[in-house]
């Protein structure tokens, strides 16, 4: 099996079209979405547009919930600077798009083969604000994989890739197809976005499993256009990402 990965997309339609256009490439199997795909970007009606044609598991990602329940946005851990946002993107929603986000499932088990499951999450199997990262110290994962015995465990939310081995268990995380993080953000600072998207494959076969990485540049002029467009807030903020010097 080759099973696509894609996270984080948050309203990054250009970023999400070069994603697609390269899994359709890959002969994968299935497609699993972990989450956070409307909100912050210019284009949110777009993507939930593209994402309903899709053959795909949608896991319920913290922005995501905020949409669903907007008083909550700061449990949510969406940053207060990201609120207007949030305000911005909510009426351009129809009742077709809320219903679609309500289908999201806040965690998914995924069949392999021979016994072998992923597990799907956004943050952890235990809550879609949590962060798992490379260097999160062990006995704290413990706590957030709660037991859980699948070989794969995959989870977005951090806009970071990451591969680690925890007692046997492969974590993997995508990384994000619209927000591309150079480092986690500090709290309540503005993250560096970096100018490329981000997925992930995992394959298995008769019981071995294995993981690749890419990196897929697109059109970032054809996206600062979109957001020069657009009335969304945080405009200035925007246009000022994905210039990282590589």
């Amino acid at each position: 099996m080759r099973i696509a990965l894609i996270s984080d997309i948050h309203g990054n339609k250009v970023a999400l079209d070069a994603v697609l256009a390269d899994i359709r490439a890959q002969n994968i199997d299935s497609l699993v979405c972990l989450g956070d795909v409307a909100t912050l970007g210019p284009q949110p009606v777009e993507v939930l547009r593209m994402l309903k044609r899709l053959d795909c598991v949608f896991i319920l990602g913290n922005h995501d919930s905020s949409i669903l329940e907007p008083v909550k946005a700061l449990e949510y851990k969406i940053a207060p600077f990201l609120i207007p946002t949030f305000e911005w993107c909510l009426p351009k929603l129809s009742e077709d798009d809320f219903e679609f986000l309500h289908s999201f499932t806040p965690t998914y088990r995924l069949a392999l083969g021979n016994g072998d499951e992923m597990f799907c999450y956004h943050g952890s199997p235990k809550s879609n604000i949590d962060n798992i990262f490379s260097e999160t110290p062990p006995n704290e994962v413990d706590k957030f994989l709660n037991g859980h015995t699948a070989k794969v465990m995959a989870g977005g939310h951090t806009h970071i890739q990451m591969l680690r081995q925890h007692n046997g268990r492969m974590i993997i995380n995508p990384g994000s197809v619209g927000n591309v993080f150079l480092a986690p953000p500090k709290l309540d600072t503005q993250p560096t976005l970096l100018p490329w998207a981000e997925y992930a494959i995992v394959n298995w076969q008769d019981g071995q499993v294995s993981a690749e990485f890419k990196r897929v540049a697109y059109n970032i002029e054809r996206l600062y256009q979109t957001i020069r467009d657009s009335s969304i807030p945080l405009k200035d903020w925007l246009l000022t990402q994905f210039k990282w010097p590589i």
